[in-house]
C-alpha cells in the first residue's frame, strides 16, 4: 500500500532559478491609450499592459518618478514608441 491513497503522490519540487525582478516600470503613451512597460535592470521588457489599472497605481505608489526616456539605454526596450512619446514618458524606479 503506498501513501497516495489511490491517488498519484506529485514528485518532488525541483528549485529553479526565478525570474529577475522588475526594476521599472515605463508609462508611454501609445495609440490605444497609456500603457504601463515593466522592465528588468538591464532594461530587456517583461510585461506590458494597461496603465488604466489598480494594479499600476500600487506598483508606483512608492516608486520614484522622472520624466523621459530619451538617453539610449532606453532604445531597445522603447523602441517602437516615438521620440515625442518617450519624452513624456514617465519612468518609475521600482523598490525592489
Amino acid at each position: 500500500m503506498n501513501d497516495g491513497f489511490g491517488h498519484e503522490v506529485p514528485p518532488r519540487h525541483a528549485q529553479q532559478t526565478h525570474r529577475q525582478v522588475s526594476r521599472y516600470c515605463v508609462v508611454i503613451d501609445a495609440a490605444d491609450g497609456p500603457r504601463a512597460r515593466l522592465l528588468l535592470a538591464d532594461r530587456t521588457p517583461v510585461a506590458e499592459f494597461d496603465a488604466g489599472t489598480e494594479e499600476v497605481t500600487e506598483l508606483i505608489k512608492t516608486a520614484r518618478a522622472s520624466t523621459g526616456a530619451t538617453g539610449p539605454e532606453w532604445d531597445r526596450a522603447l523602441a517602437g514608441h516615438t521620440p515625442a512619446q518617450r519624452a513624456a514618458a514617465t519612468v518609475y524606479e521600482l523598490d525592489v
